[in-house]
């Protein structure tokens, strides 16, 4: 009789050298192995910590076979070494880089130009005149990818200190089944920041004006996003810098800046990085760790000095947030900086949860000089006065012909005292790049105070002058803004289960305008007796 045919048993294959793309775990060690897309759409981790890839990829012996590609062909190289291609197809991530950065009006999406004896990285040529457009134009495109492919409904919640939130309304608006409230704090933004958010009438977007400082507005976005039930049932997810993809996809522009300087792979570059939530820097810092061989990595801060203090004392402890002609780095708590300190505690989760629970309950995170000197070695630092920054602006107008805006000055200016300390200097094989974060016309108030001059306004700017805006005025609490998420999304019809929609308030008196008031009509517009009945009793 004939044998019986072999049974043969799948077995998965090792991974081959270079091949394998990474999981996400939390800094906080709460939640481990998720894949990329699930990393995109959690934003904030479970247990409160930051979603990092479970190793680094090591692009050194590759990264130099790059320096002829695009912009976004070098975004395709970086992205697809930590998203598998079961994840994203190859052809479709190619093509969705490829629409991200067609938004740009430079064709070199991110230009690098020589300014007197350093580069600066222009960094502001997309949508809303920011370098956070690099991340969000791609972001957005990631989102609808994952929507079309598994439908959802997804409500991002954002909290700005200007430029996020202008970034990320401008790749989500009109988005299908996708909704996009943006926090950003009272006052402390600049007319044109706030302009580019709230003239933007998509009924996909909400901007919500805070009572309180841009710490305020991400403590309250983390505290929703902490709420896990909330999470889960409205779709909350991120464009913040604590989603991870956002990190991601800034790496990108320091291997491409790098390329320009030295097409053959041939020298080291200092980056001077404007640095508020850390999260701009802290993809220079993937960068390094890739194999690019970066020199330094300045954090350069304004007044709001958390982070220089902690390089140059090992004490990060929060203080009192100083408006600046910076806004954008008017910040005392840095969320980005947990995920550097899980490098720096050598990858171990529990002294992350320990120092950022105690810093939670004290606003104070010491580190021994030991950690503090490992930590020195990683990034350089300074601070730049308001004085420091306006001179730097009127000396690059005179001198260069060439306006800083004031995130951008601090970079200049971190440059300028570390040299003075015979650091960051030129010479041969080595360029020192200030990355231009933000469009200078953003923030005229600032050109006019250090020049006396005023700015040319940029079409795209002057066509906001006058225009419609929408916005809701909130006190800096989370349940006033949980409260009106809910509303929106209820009243937007958006909620995916009836059983799910709040009991409507048939009529409310609209906040910070007294005497008017918030009438429920019926589906054909008519005013409903109930409605009417429940006016008259709350007015009398």
């Amino acid at each position: 009789p004939s044998s019986p045919p072999p049974t043969f048993h799948l077995a998965a294959m090792p991974d081959q050298p270079g091949t394998r793309t990474p999981r996400y775990r939390s800094t906080r060690g709460g939640q481990q192995g998720l894949s990329f897309e699930d990393a995109v759409f959690e934003g904030l981790a479970t247990d409160g910590g930051l979603l990092v890839p479970d190793f680094v990829p090591d692009v050194s012996s590759q990264f130099k076979s790059w320096a002829s590609m695009s912009f976004h062909e070098v975004a395709f190289e970086i992205v697809s070494r930590y998203c598998s291609d079961d994840q994203i197809p190859a052809s479709d991530l190619k093509d969705l880089l490829k629409r991200s950065y067609a938004t740009f009006e430079h064709k070199e999406v991110v230009p690098c130009r020589k300014v007197g004896d350093i580069h600066v990285m222009e960094l502001f040529h997309g949508p809303s005149l920011s370098f956070k457009d690099v991340a969000l134009q791609g972001l957005g495109n990631l989102y609808q990818f994952f929507l079309t492919r598994n439908p959802r409904r997804l409500t991002i919640l954002a909290a700005t200190s200007g430029d996020t939130g202008s970034a990320a309304i401008h790749g989500l608006a009109g988005k299908e089944n996708i909704d996009c409230f943006v926090l950003f704090p009272e006052g402390r933004v600049s007319q044109v920041q706030q302009l580019q958010m709230t003239s933007v009438l998509d009924p996909n977007v909400h901007c919500l004006s805070v009572k309180g400082t841009f710490d305020d507005c991400q403590n309250i976005v983390k505290e929703l996003m902490g709420d896990l039930a909330f999470k889960k049932k409205f779709g909350i997810g991120a464009v913040n810098s604590i989603n991870w993809a956002r990190i991601l996809l800034q790496i990108t522009y320091y291997f491409y800046t790098y390329y320009k300087l030295f097409p053959k792979c041939d020298g080291q570059v200092t980056f001077s990085v404007p640095t508020g939530n850390f999260g701009d820097i802290l993809a220079g810092y993937y960068a390094k760790r890739m194999g690019l061989p970066i020199k330094h990595l300045v954090v350069a801060t304004n007044s709001n000095d958390i982070l220089d203090r902690f390089f140059s004392s090992g004490k990060y402890d929060k203080g009192t947030v100083h408006a600046t002609s910076s806004p954008s780095m008017d910040i005392q708590i840095s969320s980005n900086f947990e995920r550097y300190l899980y490098y720096l505690f050598e990858e171990d989760s529990d002294k992350v949860l320990k120092a950022m629970e105690g810093f939670k309950s004290t606003g104070q995170l010491h580190v021994p000089e030991e950690v503090r000197k490992r930590a020195a070695a990683d990034f350089l630092s300074c601070s730049a006065s308001e004085p420091q920054v306006s001179e730097a602006i009127k000396r690059y107008d005179s001198t260069h012909s060439y306006v800083l805006c004031p995130h951008t000055a601090c970079g200049v200016n971190a440059v300028e005292q570390l040299r003075k300390q015979s650091q960051c200097e030129n010479g041969p094989g080595h360029e020192v790049v200030v990355l231009g974060t933000a469009h200078p016309a953003k923030f005229p108030d600032a050109f006019v105070q250090a020049t006396g001059k005023q700015p040319a306004l940029l079409p795209a700017l002057a066509r906001m002058q006058g225009a419609k805006t929408r916005c809701q005025q909130l006190p800096a609490s989370a349940d006033s803004v949980h409260a009106t998420i809910q509303r929106s999304l209820y009243y937007r019809g958006t909620y995916l289960h009836h059983s799910d929609r709040p009991k409507p308030e048939r009529c409310e008196s609209l906040e910070g305008e007294p005497g008017m008031w918030i009438v429920a009509l019926d589906v054909e517009g008519t005013l409903v007796g109930e409605a009417w009945l429940e006016l008259q009793k709350k007015t009398g």
